[in-house]
């Protein structure tokens, strides 16, 4: 082919990345999920469920602060909507096809007996008793997030449908027919409002990653604003979901060490920077409450105006709805 044909087709094939602007309005992501909660009834007589038994948290109770804190850190931007809620009386199958019994699993919390390995949940055989690729592809749901308890085996998050991708997990294959990508959340009723935020800033973590995966130095403003200062002395931003500005360690949200940051440039200036560098500490992302760190750190998240080397400056739109990433 000729250097003018293929300059000529190059002026009719559809432009792989958005065009930049300025001014293109940030969009409201909507996204219909199918919620799927085991909590199987460990009592026959009584009637009792696992989570009542065992006195862990009211589902309902976390769906609700859970909803209610994405929605406030994205100023409305990200909005879910409950399609249908699912109880299921038992215990999902590993991927050997095992499945726990109300004697057996108490035996496990009691360490009478060791976990069942593998200890992976058997995705496939959820997708299909749901009908799950059919729903997505019917656009009647976008995602799913189920419900266990310890050792249930399921990922925080993982990715499916066609061009699927690293979503703090392996992406499930052979998964096309749901014409679209979409994310099941692995969320447990033993743990709070704190640990599924974190569940799904891994997965925020991941999206983004991919999001700016083509770009390098500083185009790539994902990688800029997880800078913390172990990991860049001096630069240090917003951080991710296990380090803070000024973390030593994994999980050290409690940290008093005094850091320079420019975190609140990011949630005030975001993407005029304006070399806006304060001290923080632990007391500016909550003394090291779980919870507080991470509704801290979603907020600092850009959710503006613009779009820029291809990439909108409301990143909601990507986290929501993974089919957004151009890969």
């Amino acid at each position: 082919m000729s250097n003018f044909l293929a300059s000529l087709l190059d002026l009719f094939r559809p432009a792989r990345y958005p065009t930049d602007s300025l001014t293109e309005p940030a969009q409201v992501t909507r996204s219909k999920v199918l919620v799927i909660v085991y909590d199987p009834v460990m009592d026959a007589t009584t009637g009792v469920t696992l989570s009542q038994q065992m006195k862990w948290y009211n589902t309902g109770d976390l769906l609700t602060g859970f909803m209610a804190d994405l929605l406030e850190t994205s100023k409305g931007l990200a909005r879910y909507e409950i399609v249908q809620r699912i109880d299921v009386n038992e215990f999902p199958a590993k991927t050997d096809g095992f499945r726990y019994t109300p004697r057996t699993y108490l035996d496990v919390l009691q360490r009478i007996s060791p976990p069942h390995k593998p200890q992976e949940v058997d995705y496939y055989a959820i997708l299909s008793q749901f009908n799950i690729l059919q729903r997505v592809a019917r656009s009647e749901i976008d995602e799913v997030w189920v419900f266990g308890f310890p050792h249930a085996g399921f990922y925080e998050s993982i990715m499916g449908g066609p061009g699927a991708f690293w979503c703090n997990a392996p992406p499930l294959a052979n998964t096309s027919a749901s014409k679209r990508r979409f994310v099941i959340m692995g969320f447990s009723y033993e743990r709070f409002i704190g640990e599924m935020l974190e569940s799904y800033g891994h997965r925020a973590e991941s999206i983004m990653e991919k999001t700016f995966s083509k770009l390098s130095g500083d185009a790539n403003l994902w990688k800029r604003f997880i800078r913390y200062e172990k990991s860049a002395p001096g630069k240090a931003a917003c951080g991710n979901i296990h380090f803070a500005p000024n973390s030593q360690t994994d999980y050290d949200w409690g940290n008093s060490l005094p850091v320079q940051s420019e975190c609140f440039d990011w949630l005030l200036n975001f993407p005029n920077f304006k070399g806006d560098v304060r001290t923080v500490n632990t007391s500016t992302w909550g003394g090291g409450n779980i919870r507080a760190h991470h509704t801290w750190w979603f907020n600092h998240f850009p959710r503006v105006a613009g779009r820029k080397n291809g990439i909108h400056n409301n990143w909601w739109q990507y986290i929501v709805d993974p089919q957004r990433v151009i890969i």
